[in-house]
């Protein structure tokens, strides 16, 4: 009898791998004015206060005759958020969307994109009439540990198609870490 419990035990997938759990690598925060000057200084200025971290600004690409963009102009601000500061602004963004994601918000790595279209949603902020209101994407990127193999410059190699987060997963992780509601 104590030998089998000890062979169940043995053949029992350890559950707690430190190489399976996923983690978020990245929050980036990005919001596109579409034109420079005063409105680009006011969401630099918001997404400061909000985040803790300078923004770093955008410009275009190309050239939109019917938006009035023109190539090289700043349009818009972003910043990348990583580890404690992630985690935090993440508990803030969910409370603003009501912690309620759709289900094709996840692509099928598993990363989470949503957006919030007033920032005075998020809680603890208030309306500051010299800066005004604007709204905000938000992206997260989750990844396993040992994913910069794939990526790194030297002695790259490739990861297995098992360790990479699949959408299911990543629905999981995010309903299992901060409560979010997954609406199809």
């Amino acid at each position: 009898m104590g030998e089998q419990i000890l062979n169940t035990s043995m053949s029992a997938p350890k559950l707690d791998n430190p190489m399976r759990r996923i983690r978020i690598e990245k929050v980036v925060v990005n919001c596109s004015v579409g034109k420079s000057g005063a409105p680009l200084e006011r969401a630099e200025k918001i997404l400061e206060m909000l985040t803790g971290q300078k923004p770093s600004i955008r410009k275009a690409k190309k050239t939109i005759r019917g938006f009035g963009i023109h190539r090289g102009e700043p349009i818009a601000v972003m910043t990348t958020l990583r580890r404690d500061k992630a985690r935090e602004f993440l508990q803030k963004a969910f409370a603003a969307v009501g912690y309620r994601v759709r289900e094709e918000n996840f692509d099928q790595y598993g990363n989470l994109a949503f957006g919030i279209k007033e920032h005075l949603d998020i809680p603890g902020t208030k309306y500051n009439p010299e800066l005004g209101v604007i709204g905000m994407d938000i992206i997260i990127h989750v990844s396993r540990a040992g994913r910069r193999v794939m990526l790194r410059r030297r002695a790259r190699s490739k990861i297995g198609k098992k360790h990479l987060v699949t959408r299911e997963e990543s629905m999981k992780f995010f309903q299992e870490e901060f409560g979010v509601k997954i609406i199809s």
